[in-house]
């Protein structure tokens, strides 16, 4: 294995990488903060200079800072930006590639998306590559890669380096290259914020052949702060929370639902009188579901360690050992509040994480037999943005093509619930409606274009309205099921959809206990938990002030409504009570009001301040 060559400059270190591989680059990077940012431009910029090299760069989830659709969110975005993002370089070939403006020799091929950042990008949505997130070892294998540039932390020792929270792929690549089936550079760029994790994350320094670090490289990762749950999702959390059997494994994925799910088990454990109640509340019966507090505990499994498996491990409901480790994941990003949370685990907790590759985490292949035995009463929970009224699920893109994010690991763990037997369950979470410019949309449609999850692998769907157990039911006995997690306003229309396809008989009724799917009858259900601060906007805290926290929820509600006249109640609401929310109004600095548009921002913001407090 040849020396590795260190060094301090970027320029000089891609210039040693293009000497190596010359002028045909297929390069491969680490999904989300796994990618050697300073390493990556400085390459670029060297392939944008010299048109005889043809750069194809492979990856996942490229980050880029948020922009501002509109003048409010410019006012609220513009100091986070400054406090969540600054010092973290932006990626060069991601900004020519917002600007459909790519040199002819620079190639990028995404399989994951940044949850739509790139939605009408024809360059983006021309290159991406649908693809599993386990079959992504053999895509980059097979499209010749012969480079990979890793962010990488110091290691255990003056001789390694740590893969940290971007061992998903990066393990299996060396492994491969090991076994004299690749051949490929490795190159790192060292960064000391990223945490040094356990697992299968040690390199030892000759593997890599280039190394740079310098002040500029122990650069702040990209942490996005945290979205604001809404009623809805932890309606959907309360649902789900009591469906997670002691003893059993656990799998959650990204966002807001995710937050509330992880807050709503907390609450089953060390709150479980509240959490009985409440599902009292919501219709659950007893002796219906799981609502005991953990007494044996639960093993993470999960593609991303997200934020929620943080307070899973310290409440002590993460607790049940499997060769000596409490979760195994593939990845992880997070908020500035994630990174510290991960800091401060005792250090029993944090050496209990063990990032690994996806091969190990999203499949059973390889030691299937054990895999068996440790992934008991299997729960693996995902998000879909509609699924159909009989039982397909769509999570990553839309009816005309267009990708939203990809279909990673959710087909993975689908599969993996079907594989694991009777005792496995997958879940899918799904918002019973949308809004758009005002106007109300059905999340749970008859027929939909695009299908993520075929209805033959269909199994739990939870709405903020219940559970639809789908498994091994008929076709009509899953349309049953759906409509009763519908929203009410859509139900007569799906059911006729229904029975006019001959799918349901034409005298089906939808039970009354059924038909006050509403928001409004889901507010008043929650109203005193709400009010008793049991179901938080930021159930996992902020690192918003919190003014910030309440203009996020507002300007989410105002989102909702925008460009439609369903924002004349707001504007009516911030006309008529002028008073407070002095902090936020200065915030957004739209307490004096400078001009008329100025003028009538502060109302709306007044409005949808108004409406959306507790």
């Amino acid at each position: 294995m040849p020396l590795t060559n260190h060094y301090q400059s970027a320029e000089r270190a891609a210039q040693d990488i293009v000497a190596r591989l010359g002028n045909r680059i297929n390069l491969a990077l680490p999904l989300g903060i796994g990618k050697a940012n300073r390493l990556v431009n400085a390459l670029y910029q060297i392939a944008c200079n010299n048109p005889d090299i043809q750069l194809h760069i492979y990856t996942a989830i490229t980050l880029q800072i948020p922009q501002p659709s509109n003048e409010l969110a410019k006012r609220f975005l513009a100091p986070i930006s400054e406090r969540f993002f600054a010092g973290y370089p932006t990626l060069e070939y991601a900004s020519a590639l917002r600007d459909n403006a790519l040199p002819n020799n620079i190639k990028v091929t995404e399989f994951f998306f940044q949850p739509a950042a790139w939605l009408g990008n024809p360059q983006a949505q021309q290159s991406y590559a649908s693809i599993n997130y386990t079959h992504a070892l053999n895509y980059l294998l097979e499209a010749g890669i012969n480079l990979v540039l890793q962010l990488v932390a110091p290691g255990a020792s003056d001789d390694s380096y740590n893969l940290s929270g971007n061992p998903d792929i990066t393990a299996d690549l060396l492994k491969v290259r090991r076994d004299g089936r690749a051949d490929f550079l490795l190159a790192g760029e060292i960064n000391a914020n990223l945490p040094v994790m356990q697992g299968d994350t040690e390199c030892q320094a000759p593997e890599f052949s280039v190394v740079l670090e310098n002040k500029d490289t122990h650069y702040p990762l990209f942490t996005p702060p945290r979205n604001p749950a809404t009623l809805t999702d932890h309606a959907i959390a309360l649902h789900t929370a009591g469906l997670i059997k002691d003893g059993g494994t656990l799998q959650i994925g990204i966002g807001s639902i995710s937050d509330a799910i992880a807050h709503a088990l907390v609450m089953r454990h060390t709150k479980n009188d509240v959490f009985v109640d409440l599902q009292k509340a919501l219709g659950v019966e007893k002796g219906q579901g799981h609502t005991a507090p953990f007494n044996e505990g639960l093993y993470g499994l999960s593609e991303m360690l997200v934020e929620g498996f943080i307070p899973l491990l310290t409440e002590g409901i993460i607790r049940r050992k499997v060769n000596g480790t409490l979760i195994h994941a593939g990845f992880f990003m997070g908020s500035p509040g994630f990174y510290r949370d991960l800091e401060a685990l005792p250090k029993q907790l944090r050496e209990s994480i063990a990032m690994m590759p996806v091969s190990f985490v999203n499949q059973l292949y390889g030691e299937e037999a054990q895999k068996r035995r440790e992934r008991r009463h299997a729960r693996f929970i995902n998000c879909a943005i509609m699924a159909t009224l009989t039982g397909a699920v769509v999570s990553d893109g839309l009816d005309n093509g267009q990708v939203i994010s990809g279909v990673g690991g959710q087909y993975n763990f689908v599969e993996q619930a079907f594989a694991l037997g009777v005792e496995a369950r997958s879940i899918i979470t799904l918002r019973a409606t949308r809004t758009h410019k005002g106007k109300v949309r059905s999340n749970i449609v008859w027929q939909y274009g695009h299908t993520t999850i075929p209805r033959h692998l269909r199994d739990i769907i939870v709405t903020e309205y219940g559970v639809a157990d789908l498994r091994g039911k008929s076709d009509a006995d899953v349309i049953a099921e759906m409509l009763k997690v519908t929203d009410s306003r859509f139900q007569n229309e799906l059911l006729k959809q229904a029975q006019k396809a001959g799918k349901i008989a034409t005298n089906y009724t939808i039970p009354h206990a059924y038909r006050r799917n509403t928001p409004e009858q889901l507010s008043q259900t929650l109203r005193a938990a709400v009010r008793a601060s049991h179901l938080p906007h930021f159930p996992l805290g902020s690192d918003f002030s919190q003014e910030e926290q309440s203009l996020a929820v507002a300007l989410s509600e105002l989102k909702k409504t925008a460009g439609s006249i369903q924002v004349l109640p707001l504007l009516w609401q911030g006309f008529t009570h002028q008073g407070g929310h002095r902090k936020e109004l200065e915030r957004m600095k739209l307490n004096k009001p400078r001009t008329w548009r100025e003028a009538i921002m502060r109302i709306v913001i007044l409005g949808a301040l108004r409406k959306t407090r507790p």
